[in-house]
């Protein structure tokens, strides 16, 4: 079995790694010259933005070609899914992928202008038990698209729209760089973009942010020294990396 996943913060690596398999990161399949893949089982893991699929994610299903009797697709999210899964599927369909099982596992949410990580890890999200009821659903091959309601299709299809009108509603031009920034350039090596870099020539360099961003927020969450912030923030001073995955883990996976 081959899994293909995208993280920023652990969440969607854990999952991958409980799944097993050959792990493929989908930031380094995209950079590198091998695109068609096979296997008796096929899995697409990764986190849920905007009630759809991260732009890299989307990417990565628009060049690869996957060979397999059965490709599952998990969604991680922290509030809401809505259609994510549904829409996936058709996402697939339209790159001649078929998904035969999609579904999705509620975890902390990481997106630091609405939530307060700190509630967000006190809120009980019986994760060990709802990831083990996907870990068998799979294991034997069942065949199932959640597609929610009627409402929440609509929710998803409302936001794809907004944020095609409102393109610079995620955008670099809300982060900052404070004076606690030390140039360890950790952010530049979680960046699964490659969308950072720290000019070493000159004495405590900031890093510097191209136009590539995904927003996954992986330089603001693991930055030791707390260093980067948003315009607007829940909580400044709450930071998110799943307990059970390491910040080497998730450099090797997106740098």
């Amino acid at each position: 079995m081959k899994i293909f996943y995208f993280t920023a913060t652990g969440n969607s690596l854990y999952v991958a790694k409980r799944f097993g398999g050959e792990l493929y990161s989908i930031p380094k399949v995209l950079k590198s010259n091998e695109l068609s893949y096979e296997d008796e089982k096929i899995g697409i893991i990764f986190p849920c933005y905007g009630l759809a699929a991260p732009g890299i994610v989307r990417e990565f299903m628009e060049k690869v070609t996957l060979k397999s009797p059965y490709i599952f697709a998990i969604l991680t999210y922290g509030n809401m899914v809505a259609n994510g899964a549904g829409w996936f599927a058709e996402y697939a369909k339209k790159n001649n992928i078929t998904i035969h099982y999609a579904n999705s596992l509620l975890m902390v949410d990481n997106y630091l202008p609405i939530f307060d990580i700190e509630q967000q890890k006190q809120k009980p999200k019986n994760i060990e038990e709802n990831l083990s009821s996907l870990l068998m659903d799979v294991s034997e091959s069942k065949k199932f698209i959640h597609k929610g309601s009627l409402l929440d299709s609509f929710l998803t299809t409302g936001i794809e729209r907004i944020s095609k009108v409102i393109p610079n509603f995620n955008s670099v031009k809300n982060f900052s760089i404070n004076d606690n920034c030390n140039g360890c350039g950790t952010c530049t090596k979680v960046c699964p973009r490659n969308n950072l870099s720290i000019n070493k020539e000159f004495k405590n360099s900031k890093p510097i942010y191209g136009d590539t961003c995904e927003f996954c927020l992986a330089c603001i969450n693991l930055c030791p020294k707390n260093a980067i912030k948003l315009k607007k923030e829940k909580n400044p001073n709450a930071r998110f990396k799943n307990e059970n995955i390491t910040i080497k883990e998730i450099i090797d996976s997106n740098s």
